[in-house]
Order: structure tokens, then C-alpha cells, then sequence
């Protein structure tokens, strides 16, 4: 197979990941890769805007907002003569392969040039600008796109390039705004951008418990006014003391009225009197450091493009890197443009329940997770239960088990059940720290990190008597424990011993929150993204610090234990140049840095950084460091063989961390045998 040359052209935060990606990969796999500068108006111009990529050029760039290679609107690339000289261009230098990354409208363009570039090419040989050799050597133009857009608008995909660092801008500005609406019993209302996706607006808005949100796609019923004031005069009889209002820049109401932040103060002001502020972030959310998860993603999908590219053959349709689930897959590129403007179209029907559905099972998920925790049913309204649940947690604090707990507690009150929490794990359930928790006893955890209901890392094996005399004398018929590996090892106790003690046989549910991401079926746990956004942030300011000194060396240790979860994709996120893991054994040759050079194709004038897991036993950091430090010479690093840095659980986390859609399958959990979701 030939390898090919690759195109693209990009703007926003997080696609330099997806740079670095593709043109590492197609460099890794014998391609000639090309930067067009400044977008299509590179194209169109040509010159010193085409220039071939090396993998040095694309060196310390992940921590970079933005796009190093610049990005332009271009109205010529909209006519045939643009496209015409764009062709050109590409030609001259052999370029039949292009990634584009952009929004559906520079996809779209893409696509528009790849249906002309036959008729493009016999112009260009007409007017005696290229020959006959030239048009069959490059008689096919194959194209593959990545979404980048903070709305996360894009059909097909459940998350774009940019999205995620957009939801941090949004939620670090939240945090920062509680705490003076808290001081001066405020209401805040902020808007964020996302034109006519309510995505950002929903999704920062279940990130941050806020009390009311307004998105396009589901414009409130006449009468919102009076439900909303009513909504925000009891949280704040219920000793709230702040009132946060969401409102998406393209939200209307259901005569297609816009409804702004302003109309929305002047509301709350004039029928409550409440002290009221607006926010507007907007282009803020635009820029910043890219979140580990976006340049996790920009990785995936550029190499995944250029494979694409690579099985590519003459008949091949345009096709689109998307993330479904957790997996990078093609798409049929224009019935995913489709489809994105038909989510417009439904809207401008009024058809909002069709363009909900268009937006896909993520926004679905959202928006009906945000409906149920955010309305409190008058106890008159609550179907009648007998059901009780204790709910705890066990292990490491994990960043967003509050959040989980918070989720679970409201889900099974809105259910009509009895909520239980249990402080300080099985050790406390043995001893009878329990008590029933209500919907106001969880308001506010959204945003706390660690456990407020304390945890430990017991195994309940010691205790099970004692747990199951507390169990029959609360009545508790299910358990949730929302913890790491010692809680799926503590269910899976209690389950085997339900033989001698009928009160374990009831439904037990594990949701995995641990920074280790170490739980079995799991893909990610509560947790792991906060830390992962730890290790990034770390490593950022670690290379940030040797940007004035050559030659220097840097070994972080992570957490993990024996799973080099955090590690590897750590490392992926900084631009590590070398992991060390336990599932993968290493010697003293692996950590000589001039073999780390000369495998990683490093300049060797700049630092070097080794991400260690901290599990196999007697390579720690101290020996990690010896041995890059025994193994020198005077050509390679002899000095500053750098400190060992132990990433911590974070505090504070991060939006990804407050996955909390699974708390809605606890009313489900009836009858069976444990699970873990």
C-alpha cells in the first residue's frame, strides 16, 4: 500500500492533540505529511501556507489551546475559481489525501471539493497548468474528517474535539461564582455559548447542580416564568443561599422568542427581589489549556484518520472519525452532515422532541438525568415504596463520588424509596453509622471532592454479622457501594455468603469510582478523569519549568497500584516520552536516555520525561532515577537527572468525573445478583 500525503485544517482547543497524531502516525507508517497554515486559505494562496511536517515540528504542543498552524474563514474557497487554484496547489505537490479538521461546514466543503476534483483536474490540464501524467498520478482525492466544535453539535459523534475543555472554562467560572453568590446570597445567570445546541448549557448545568437551565431544543412551556421564580423561592427557602440559572446563547421560548440573560435578571429581580447577576463567558470558553480527555481524543481520532486514509480505496465515500461509546469509528461523512441539519430543521418545525432525539442517546441521557435530579416531588406525589437502599462508600476518596451519591440519593427519593447513607464505609455500616439522608441533605455535593460520607478501605469479611444484624434492623433491602476495587471485593463477600446470611440476598450494585480505573467490565471509573487531569496539569508545568534548561530529565511517579491505567493514558495526555508500567516489565536498559532518544526520534537538546507506575516492585522513582543517572555520558543528559512527582486525588475535579447517568438504573436493581455498572 502506498503511503499517502495528508491535509488538514484545524482551529480550536484540543486539535493540536489531533495534529500531533496525525502526522506522527503517517510519518510512523512512511507517508509524506504536509501543514496547510491559515485553513483553506492556505490552500487557496498556497506557497510558504503548504509545508511538509516533521515529528519534531510537532513536538510540545499538546498543552498548546488553539491551533499552532492557524486557521481562516476563506469566501474564495466557496467559488470554483478558489477551489480551482486550491487543486492546484495540491497537485503540485502530490497531495491526494485530506484531513480535514473543522465543523460540519468546513466538512462539508471538503466534501463539495472532493466531488469536483475530477472536473477541477481537466480544467487545470485545459488550461495547460498541468499535464496528462499529473491527472492520472493524482485521479482521486480521498478525504476524512474530525469534528472540532465546542457545541458538540455534530450528529454521529458523542463528543467532538473541543467540547470537553469548554465544559472546564464553564465550570471553573461556576466555582468561582459560588463562592461570592454564597458570601452575598446572589442569584448568577450565565450564559455559554453553543449557538443552537444546548449542549455546554446542559451538560455544565448537571455538572453543577444549577437550578434551572434553558437550552433550544426543549424551550420551556408558557408559564416558565412563574415556575422558575417559584423553583428558585424554594431552594432558597430550603436554606440555599445562591441560585445559579444556565441559559444557552441560543435559547427561545416556545413562540421561537429568544430568551436572554438579561430578560431572565430583570425577571427574577422585579417578582423576587432576589440580588441578581449577569455572566456572559463567552470566547473565554474558546481558548484555555486543553483538558486531558480532549487530548486524549485528538489522539485517537487522528490516528485513527490516518489509517482511514490508508485502507482508503478509489470507490471509498468520505468518511468521518467519530467517538461512539468509547470507540473511534467511521462514519459515512455527508449522512452525518445530514443529519446535523436536520436537527436544525425539526427545530424550525417546532418538532423539539425529533430534534432531541437527533442530537443522540448521550444528549437524551443528559436531559432526562437533569430533569429528574433537579425536580423535588411534594411527598404527596411519590409512588408508594417499602423499598430502602443504603448507599456507601468504600476505598480511596475518588473525585465525583459526591457527585454520585447525590444522584443516587435524589433517583430513589423521586422513586418513592427510602434513602439510607452509611458513613465511613463497611466499618461504619458494622457499627451502625446509619441514617436516612433527604433531597436537601445532598444539595450542593455536585461540586465537593473526596467522600462527605466518609470512606475506608475495610473489607466486610470480619464483619458480616454484625452488618447483616444492622441490615435487618434498618430494613434494608439493596445495597449501593460507590467505590474502588475493595468495594467490588466487599460485594463480592457479602454475595458469597448469602447462604449463611439471608440478609445479603438482596440487590447489590457497585458503581467504580477509583483514580486507579483498576474495576473489571469498566471501561472508566468516577475518578480516574480528575486524576488523569492532575498527571497533565503536572506534567505541563514540569516541561513548562525546563523550557529555559537543556538536558534535563524528569520522572513522574503516578498512582495506580498495579494497573498502569494512569500512566499510559497519562503519558499520552502529557507527550511523555516513555512510560514504565506493571503490566510490562523493564530493566536498566529501558531507562538509559540515550536509548530513550534514539527510540523516540527525540532533539537532543531538550528534557526528557519519564511516567512511572509506582506498583512493580523495587522500581520505584529513586531507582528509576539511578538508572537513567548511572547510564549517562557526558553527551547525553549528564545533569539535573529531575525529581519524582506523585500525582495525589485531586480535591477538585473535573467535568468528565461527574459521570453520574448510571445512578438512574438503581430503582431498576430489584431483584439478581450484584453488578457493577
Amino acid at each position: 500500500m502506498k503511503p499517502p500525503n495528508l491535509f488538514f485544517s484545524i482551529l480550536l482547543t484540543g486539535m493540536n492533540a489531533a495534529v500531533r497524531a496525525v502526522v506522527r502516525m503517517g510519518i510512523y507508517v512512511g507517508a509524506k505529511v504536509y501543514f496547510i497554515h491559515e485553513g483553506y486559505q492556505g490552500m487557496v494562496d498556497g506557497g510558504d501556507n503548504i509545508k511538509e511536517a516533521t515529528w519534531e515540528s510537532v513536538s510540545s504542543m499538546l498543552q498548546v489551546g488553539g491551533t499552532v498552524i492557524g486557521s481562516a474563514r476563506c469566501k474564495e474557497f466557496r467559488t470554483h475559481e478558489g477551489r480551482l487554484k486550491a487543486a492546484h496547489n495540491l497537485v503540485q505537490r502530490g497531495i491526494t489525501n485530506l484531513c480535514v479538521i473543522g465543523g460540519d461546514g468546513s466538512l462539508t466543503g471538503a466534501n463539495l471539493f472532493r466531488e469536483e476534483w475530477s472536473g477541477l483536474l481537466n480544467e487545470l490540464l485545459e488550461q495547460g497548468l498541468i499535464n496528462e501524467e499529473a491527472v492520472s498520478s493524482n485521479s482521486v482525492l480521498h478525504i476524512v474528517g474530525m469534528v472540532g466544535s465546542i457545541d458538540n453539535d455534530f450528529c454521529g459523534t458523542d463528543m467532538t474535539i473541543g467540547t470537553d475543555s469548554a465544559l472546564h472554562r464553564i465550570i471553573e467560572v461556576v466555582d468561582a461564582i459560588m463562592t461570592t453568590a454564597q458570601s452575598h446570597q446572589r442569584t448568577f445567570v450565565l450564559e455559554v455559548m453553543g449557538r443552537h445546541c444546548g449542549y455546554l448549557a446542559l451538560v455544565s448545568a448537571l455538572a453543577c447542580g444549577a437550578d434551572w437551565v434553558f437550552i433550544p431544543e426543549m424551550p420551556p412551556d408558557d408559564g416558565w416564568e412563574d415556575n422558575m421564580c417559584q423553583k428558585l423561592s424554594e431552594n432558597r427557602a430550603d436554606k440555599k443561599r445562591l441560585n445559579i440559572i444556565i441559559v444557552a446563547e441560543g435559547a427561545i421560548d416556545s413562540h421561537n422568542k429568544a430568551i436572554t440573560p438579561d430578560c431572565i435578571k430583570d425577571l427574577v429581580v422585579r417578582c423576587l427581589g432576589f440580588d441578581t447577576r449577569v455572566t456572559i463567558l463567552g470566547h473565554v470558553q474558546r481558548g484555555g489549556t486543553p483538558s486531558a480527555f480532549d487530548r486524549i481524543l485528538g489522539s485517537r481520532m487522528g490516528v485513527e484518520a490516518v489509517l482511514a486514509l490508508l485502507e482508503a480505496s478509489t470507490d471509498t465515500p468520505a468518511c468521518v472519525v467519530s467517538l461512539v461509546g468509547n470507540q473511534a469509528v467511521r462514519l459515512p461523512l455527508m449522512e452525518c452532515v445530514q443529519m446535523t441539519q436536520e436537527v436544525q430543521k425539526a427545530m424550525d418545525e417546532k418538532k423539539f422532541d425529533e430534534a432531541v432525539r437527533l442530537r443522540g442517546r448521550s444528549f437524551e441521557n443528559n436531559l432526562s438525568t437533569y430533569r429528574l435530579l433537579s425536580y423535588h416531588k411534594l411527598d404527596s406525589e411519590l409512588p408508594n415504596s417499602s423499598f430502602n437502599v443504603a448507599v456507601l462508600n468504600v476505598g480511596a476518596p475518588a473525585a465525583g463520588m459526591n457527585a454520585a451519591v447525590r444522584s443516587a440519593v435524589r433517583v430513589g427519593i423521586t422513586e418513592g424509596h427510602k434513602m439510607f447513607a452509611v458513613n465511613d464505609g463497611f466499618e461504619g455500616f458494622a457499627k451502625g453509622q446509619i441514617k436516612e439522608i433527604k433531597w436537601g441533605d445532598v444539595g450542593g455535593w455536585t461540586g465537593q471532592g473526596g467522600s462527605l460520607l466518609g470512606t475506608k478501605r475495610t473489607l466486610p469479611a470480619k464483619r458480616l454479622a454484625k452488618i447483616a444484624e444492622q441490615m435487618r434492623i434498618h430494613n434494608i433491602n439493596a445495597l449501593l457501594v460507590i467505590g474502588g476495587f475493595e468495594a467490588y471485593v466487599g460485594l463480592l463477600e457479602l454475595s458469597s455468603a448469602r447462604d449463611e446470611y439471608p440478609e445479603f440476598c438482596v440487590p447489590m450494585v457497585m458503581v467504580p469510582a477509583t483514580v486507579s480505573n483498576n474495576i473489571p467490565g469498566s471501561d472508566l471509573s468516577i475518578g480516574s478523569d480528575t486524576a488523569l487531569n492532575a498527571i497533565t496539569d503536572t506534567c505541563d508545568r514540569i516541561k513548562q519549568s525546563a523550557s529555559g534548561t537543556k538536558r534535563r530529565v524528569f520522572i513522574i511517579e503516578t498512582m495506580g497500584g498495579y494497573c498502569g491505567y494512569l500512566a499510559t493514558v497519562g503519558g499520552l495526555a502529557a507527550g511523555a516520552d516513555t512510560v514504565y508500567i506493571y503490566e510490562e516489565a523493564f530493566d536498566i536498559r529501558d531507562l538509559q536516555v540515550r536509548n530513550v532518544i534514539k527510540a523516540k526520534h527525540i532533539h537532543i537538546d531538550r528534557s526528557v520525561t519519564y511516567i512511572l507506575c509506582s506498583a512493580r516492585q523495587g522500581r520505584d522513582p529513586d531507582y528509576s532515577q539511578r538508572g537513567a543517572s548511572d547510564a549517562e555520558d557526558e553527551d547525553n543528559h549528564p545533569e539535573r537527572i529531575g525529581a519524582a512527582v506523585s500525582s495525589k486525588d485531586a480535591l477538585c475535579f473535573f467535568v468528565f468525573s461527574q459521570n453520574i447517568f448510571f445512578c438512574m438504573k438503581v430503582s431498576q436493581q430489584r431483584k439478581g445478583d450484584g453488578c457493577a455498572f
